[in-house]
């Protein structure tokens, strides 16, 4: 019998641990007949909202549509700036341009992946309206100093939090510094929905703008007062969360056992493995190493022996097609360019055993070797 392979991440896994409550969940949102909205979507927004310091929460129909309500809310319109580091999902960017606002690029850290007030401040302009801090990978970015710049600049501040489920900055949760946050609920995150999903937290008031906005601008009274999109959250994709939260902090610890389980074994080898800023708890979304070498070259390696890798991301945004012409990059972006090309994601998700990321490891030297 061939040895299964092991994936980037194992939705099937998952399931296995977890299925019996989803299915009773997603059964009482059956039954209950309230699809759109409703008890489900209102508790599930109050317990994530616990998570994240009693933030108010108003969920929506995924990460990305959680990116634009929030910009929107934060007061961004056609032709301002809005700030974000270049090594992040396209999906950051197309937010600021599908409001018609402008993407500005700034570099990522060398070793954290993430921008930083250093980083940020040069390509500021008088059209900036906003920074977007991308917590990469489960690693948050350097909130303080982020916010003390902003501040001092009168700039909005939007954590990109689609990555951090479960991260922190000086022990307070990522998500809860920001103005805003917007997070996303796709399969694949530490908190993940079994379709689309995403939410934005912030105070009462701007929380109120976005349940307006997800509504195609229908207010409280049932008002339509404003143009606005159709980004619901659905009662069975929150009654599969509200199923999954109480398990996410012990989810995360899993993920950062096995985190020192990779540092462990692949310790002897010519790798760089991520590093954590002393401030912050990473809640390992991903483990990104850089490779030496050719990586792709690597990966195919690692795919011949079953070994899913992935690459998070391989192209910095300013470089994509989709975005040719339209984003500003006033001081380069040299790291985010330099690492595009060396970063691998090995596997990682709670139910894997060290069987499995001794498979990785093992895979991962020979391939190096090779």
């Amino acid at each position: 019998m061939t040895e299964a392979g092991v994936p980037l991440f194992d939705p099937v896994a998952e399931h296995a641990e977890i299925g019996d409550g989803v299915e009773a969940a997603v059964l009482r949102v059956v039954r209950s007949g309230r699809f759109i909205g409703g008890p489900e979507v209102v508790a599930f927004e109050a317990e994530f909202g616990a998570t994240i310091e009693g933030r108010a929460v108003a969920g929506c129909g995924s990460g990305t549509d959680a990116l634009q309500l929030a910009l929107v809310a934060l007061g961004v319109g056609p032709g301002d700036e809005v700030v974000l580091p270049a090594n992040t999902f396209t999906a950051t960017a197309m937010a600021v341009e599908a409001i018609g606002g402008v993407p500005v690029v700034c570099d990522i850290d060398p070793d954290l992946y993430v921008m930083t007030a250093d980083l940020v401040e040069p390509v500021l302009s008088r059209a900036t309206r906003a920074i977007v801090p991308v917590h990469l990978y489960g690693h948050p970015a350097p909130m303080p100093e982020l916010m003390a710049l902003a501040e001092a600049r009168g700039l909005g501040v939007l954590e990109d939090a689609a990555q951090a489920h479960g991260s922190s900055v000086d022990g307070r949760p990522s998500g809860a510094w920001g103005h805003a946050a917007a997070f996303s609920f796709y399969p694949s995150k530490n908190l993940g929905a079994y379709g689309d999903a995403g939410a934005v937290a912030g105070d009462p008031e701007l929380v109120q703008r976005i349940r307006v906005l997800r509504d195609l601008g229908r207010d409280a009274r049932g008002a339509h007062v404003e143009v606005a999109r159709n980004s619901r959250l659905d009662a069975i994709q929150a009654a599969v969360l509200r199923t999954k939260l109480p398990l996410l902090t012990g989810w995360v610890e899993r993920r950062r056992a096995l985190a020192a389980g990779y540092r462990e074994l692949l310790a002897d080898l010519p790798l760089e493995l991520p590093l954590v800023g002393p401030w912050a708890e990473h809640s390992y979304h991903l483990f990104v190493v850089r490779v030496p070498g050719d990586r792709d070259a690597i990966r195919r390696t690692l795919a011949a022996e079953g070994i899913e890798a992935g690459v998070h991301y391989p192209t910095p945004i300013h470089l994509q097609a989709a975005h040719a012409g339209r984003i500003k990059v006033p001081a380069g972006a040299p790291v985010a360019e330099a690492h595009a090309g060396r970063i691998l994601s090995l596997p990682l998700y709670p139910q894997m055993n060290r069987k499995a990321l001794v498979r990785v490891t093992d895979a991962l030297r020979r391939a190096l070797a090779a």
